[in-house]
């Protein structure tokens, strides 16, 4: 096959088609693609069509559920260059990494482990966090059947998705000061940096890493599926200071949906 051919980059769509890229895992991939500057096309795929995309490649599941059945996800690339076929934003950026070296790395040497463990502690303070607050509004953000899907495979072990942190309740409330006070968890880990008088915004100061795009893909989630004017974005780009939008403007380079 042509070393020219672009990697395909499977996604899941929203239902506008100016704003079509929303799901925070997809983004890290995105995020890295754009980055490196290597050439891809995205395809996009709804929520019940994953698993048959997976058959179709004739690729194992991404991983297993707790009870022990195949659990499809994406992100999902294939590169036609090497053809070979990469789930999970964590191992696509290390095969970037691996198969395209005179790209900028997602991960400098040394800094695998730190991130794997940076990028789990980042998972329970920012993902697990925020998601009652974003639920709701990224299940209305999809097309039908992709929305159908992302509901009844978390209601049952959530509950309903609109009753879980409602807006000027005092339940909402409580999930929004827990919030804030995780996200400043991570803040205060970043700005551990300056005690060696490192500067930059990123996990390792003017670099971006792989633990980066994490984190970027869970502010755009949040930001994409509220809405820029929205008051729950307003909010949180209050938060610290500011830092997670001016974080979300330095990414903003590598934004672009191809």
């Amino acid at each position: 096959m042509s070393t020219n051919a672009p990697i395909v980059f499977y996604d899941i769509p929203g239902k506008y088609p100016e704003r079509k890229a929303w799901s925070p895992n997809t983004w890290n991939t995105r995020f890295a693609l754009n980055y490196k500057g290597i050439k891809y096309r995205t395809e996009w795929i709804e929520y019940p069509d994953i698993e048959g995309l997976y058959k179709k490649l004739g690729t194992p599941a991404t991983s297993k559920k707790a009870d022990g059945s195949d659990y499809y996800t994406l992100p999902l690339i294939h590169d036609p260059s090497t053809n070979t076929i990469v789930s999970d934003s964590l191992l696509i950026a290390r095969y970037l990494d691996r198969t395209y070296p005179d790209t900028p790395p997602l991960f400098p040497k040394g800094t695998h482990a730190v991130q794997a463990g940076f990028i789990g502690a980042v998972d329970d303070a920012m993902t697990r966090s925020i998601f009652p607050l974003v639920a709701a509004f990224a299940c209305n953000y999809l097309n039908e059947s992709s929305h159908r899907f992302f509901r009844e495979t978390r209601e049952p072990r959530v509950g309903k998705l609109e009753e879980m942190a409602p807006w000027g309740t005092e339940k909402g409330e409580e999930v929004w000061k827990r919030t804030e006070e995780k996200f400043g968890r991570v803040a205060d880990w970043l700005d551990a940096n300056k005690l060696d008088g490192t500067t930059g915004p990123f996990v390792f100061g003017e670099n971006i890493s792989h633990a980066d795009t994490f984190i970027g893909g869970r502010l755009i989630w949040a930001k994409t599926v509220w809405g820029e004017d929205s008051r729950e974005w307003k909010r949180l780009a209050t938060w610290h200071g500011g830092r997670w939008d001016r974080f979300l403007q330095v990414l903003d380079q590598y934004s672009a949906i191809v």
